[in-house]
C-alpha cells in the first residue's frame, strides 16, 4: 500500500477507459486518457490521485462492468507521447498503482455526491475525464482497497 503523506494541493479525477486498457495501463504504469489526448493529463498534478471507471470490459464490443477498477498515484508532471504504431501516438502520465478490487459503482451510487439521487448518474462519465471529491475519493477507494486489508486511511489523506 502507498504511505506517502498527500499535501493539501492534491486533486482527486475519475478516468472512463475499458477494464482491458485500464489492465494494460496498470502493468505499464502510466495513464493514457480520453483517446490518448494530453489535456486531461495535463489537468493532474504530480502527487494526484486518479481511480479509473470502466463502463465496459473492451472499448467497443465489450461487455457491460460499470466498474472502478483501478487507483493509483500521479507521480511526477510529465506528460509525455509513446508511439503505440505508426498512425497512434498518444500521451501517457506515469502512474503508481495499488492492488485493488475491482468495485461496481451500483453499491456507491448512493454514497456519492456526484450521483447521489441522480436518475441519470453517467452523465459526468461520458467527459472521460472529471475531477471528484477528496470524501467521494475515500468512498470510492475505501470500497476498493477493503479486500486486501488495507483503506484510504493508509494514503494518510487529512
Amino acid at each position: 500500500m502507498l504511505s506517502e503523506i498527500l499535501n493539501e494541493q492534491s486533486r482527486y479525477w475519475i478516468g472512463v477507459v475499458s477494464a482491458s486498457h485500464v489492465r494494460r495501463g496498470v502493468q505499464g504504469g502510466f495513464a493514457q486518457l480520453c483517446h490518448g489526448k494530453a489535456a486531461p493529463l495535463r489537468r493532474m498534478r504530480s502527487g494526484d490521485w486518479l481511480i479509473y471507471y470502466s463502463p465496459r470490459t473492451e472499448m467497443k464490443d465489450g461487455e457491460p462492468l460499470q466498474a472502478f477498477t483501478a487507483i493509483g498515484q500521479v507521480l511526477d508532471d510529465r506528460v509525455y507521447e509513446y508511439p503505440m504504431s505508426d498512425s497512434f501516438i498518444p500521451f501517457r502520465r506515469d502512474i503508481r498503482y495499488t492492488d485493488c478490487k475491482e468495485t461496481k459503482i451500483s453499491s456507491l451510487l448512493e454514497q456519492l455526491s456526484f450521483t447521489r439521487g441522480v436518475k441519470s448518474w453517467g452523465y459526468p462519465f461520458r467527459f472521460g475525464h472529471f475531477e471528484i471529491s477528496q470524501q467521494d475519493f475515500r468512498v470510492i477507494a475505501n470500497a476498493m482497497l477493503n479486500s486486501f486489508g488495507g483503506n484510504v486511511n493508509e494514503f494518510e489523506i487529512q
